[in-house]
């Protein structure tokens, strides 16, 4: 009798709030701050314990994570990025640029073990957050260093097979991290087979969209466009070198490193989806250089 009538006041208390439009809650903030970095940094859960990391309250998602479940990829970018796998099959060394939770390293390390990978942020309350809440953690093959990735990548002594860079926030763009001298310090820390894959967002959220994929065409010998779909991002695959890729090569490899690894995503239908050459407009538009030319 008395569970039969709890069942109806929670009845009660849900039609009332349905009808009062009360908000039933349905997520809670685990932690708010802010850096000399970001001015608001906030992670919250919802009720199916995903956790998520956002920027400067403009509720744009910078990532998402369920703990203790590194192959879960929430949104849709993290899936298109490792594409850079089916390029360089089997990295020996890795740099990601920009920790966020640590979904891409975490993912990247659980399936590449013995890889060394390298993760550069600049802030280090974004670390303390990755560590304390999205399970982020470092062992002798995963490294993190607070540091600025510009100059990180500038000092290289030793070349990365892979080089993500994932510091390109929705409305914030680095420019120190899209001018050709540093897309030049990235080529010569890549490895001459090597490659770099860049997540940035879309011409209808970016004013140096165009420029941005100009000055990677100028540095790099072949430049790829995967585009995401129901996404403001798109990524970009840079080689330093000439394997002349298709739609078809490319999404051939994924489509295998995708089942080897038992990825639970279809890296090769996302390539096929997404895989395009740079158009016209998006090469012939302005370098950006780190003296800014004027107008």
């Amino acid at each position: 009798m008395i569970k039969r009538t709890r069942i109806y006041v929670g009845l009660a208390v849900c039609f009332a709030c349905v009808v009062t439009g009360i908000a039933v809650p349905r997520e809670k903030v685990l932690f708010e701050g802010k850096s000399e970095f970001n001015s608001s940094i906030k992670v919250i859960e919802n009720a199916n314990g995903l956790r998520t990391l956002i920027f400067d309250n403009n509720d744009v998602r910078q990532s998402s994570v369920k703990l203790g479940d590194p192959d879960r990829l929430e949104l849709a970018y993290t899936r298109v990025m490792p594409a850079a796998l089916a390029v360089v099959e089997k990295p020996k060394r890795i740099l990601i640029v920009g920790l966020g939770g640590g979904s891409i390293p975490n993912f990247l390390h659980k399936h590449y073990p013995n890889t060394h990978i390298d993760v550069v942020d600049i802030d280090p309350v974004v670390v303390e957050v990755a560590k304390k809440y999205f399970g982020f953690r470092e062992d002798k093959t995963l490294r993190v260093h607070v540091a600025d990735g510009r100059a990180f990548i500038e000092k290289c002594k030793t070349p990365y097979d892979i080089i993500f860079l994932d510091a390109y926030g929705a409305e914030d763009i680095p420019y120190a991290l899209a001018t050709r001298e540093f897309l030049q310090a990235v080529r010569k820390a890549v490895t001459a087979k090597g490659a770099v894959v860049t997540n940035m967002m879309c011409r209808s959220s970016n004013s140096l969209y165009d420029s941005m994929i100009s000055t990677y065409v100028n540095v790099f010998d072949e430049v790829h466009i995967v585009d995401i779909r129901n996404s403001g991002n798109v990524i970009l695959l840079a080689l330093p070198h000439k394997p002349k890729l298709t739609k078809e090569t490319l999404t051939r490899q994924a489509s295998k490193i995708s089942r080897e690894k038992k990825f639970r995503f279809k890296l090769g239908n996302l390539v096929r989806y997404g895989f395009r050459r740079p158009d016209k407009k998006e090469k012939s538009a302005p370098i950006l250089l780190d003296k800014k030319q004027k107008p």
